[in-house]
């Protein structure tokens, strides 16, 4: 996994847990709050920088390293806080993977429309935040009750835009099921070249995951089994 620069905003119960996944994972990691106090839900020791200050303010972002940052995670209490900072972060500093934590589902469709990952208050939260700041990972939604089959969801690969994404299969352990696009739900998916923001859904053997991750970074399948929809060489 590539290790890369990330700024949270917001250091509630998901910005927290969100900055110690990444720290635990190798991120090197900027958290924001307007409260100092709120930092005290960092973990003792943890290895990382805590600002005090408002997200969308561009001197508190200049020192968390937004011109070098890869990723941003707007997940304070405020959707319009959000929205400001996630706009922000993609317009002024053209950091490439930015995520908003929404309440509002009616907004959430809007700003995913305008390009803007948003991620509603559920349990899952943290996973499916990881999953947008770092496309590489695979977030699994499901798992059947053998936990011999999951359902992952991950954001398409720059490599796979404009490509037929009926590629996306491992003969017998891998198939891609369903994309989420602009916000919407999509099963026609045979039929779909990919996009630029596409986010798949592909059921896999859950010892095919690694092999599946290779196949959407574009390097051949370890195997000779997959069909005629898996393409044998790098995908350029």
């Amino acid at each position: 996994m590539v290790r890369m620069h990330v700024i949270v905003v917001g250091c509630g119960r998901v910005g927290s847990g969100l900055a110690s996944t990444l720290v635990h994972n190798g991120h090197s990691v900027s958290i924001i709050d307007k409260a100092e106090a709120a930092f005290r839900r960092l973990p003792p020791g943890w290895q990382g920088t805590a600002l005090t200050g408002s997200g969308f303010d561009r001197d508190i972002l200049d020192r968390a390293g937004a011109r070098e940052a890869a990723g941003l995670a707007a997940v304070t209490s405020g959707d319009n806080s959000n929205i400001l900072t996630a706009r922000i972060a993609r317009e002024a500093y053209a950091i490439p993977n930015v995520v908003a934590r929404i309440y509002d589902p009616r907004r959430a469709a809007i700003y995913q429309r305008l390009g803007i990952p948003t991620v509603a208050t559920v349990p899952w939260t943290i996973s499916q935040v990881v999953c947008r700041l770092v496309p590489e990972s695979v977030v699994a939604e499901w798992a059947d009750p053998t936990s011999r089959m999951i359902l992952v969801e991950r954001p398409l690969p720059a490599a796979w835009a404009g490509r037929h994404l009926r590629g996306l299969r491992i003969a017998g352990r891998a198939r891609l099921v369903a994309v989420t696009r602009s916000g919407a739900p999509r099963l026609d998916v045979d039929d779909l070249v990919g996009q630029e923001g596409d986010l798949v859904h592909v059921a896999v053997m859950r010892e095919a995951v690694e092999e599946l991750g290779r196949l959407l970074d574009g390097v051949q399948p370890a195997s000779s089994g997959s069909d005629s929809g898996a393409t044998s060489r790098r995908v350029p």
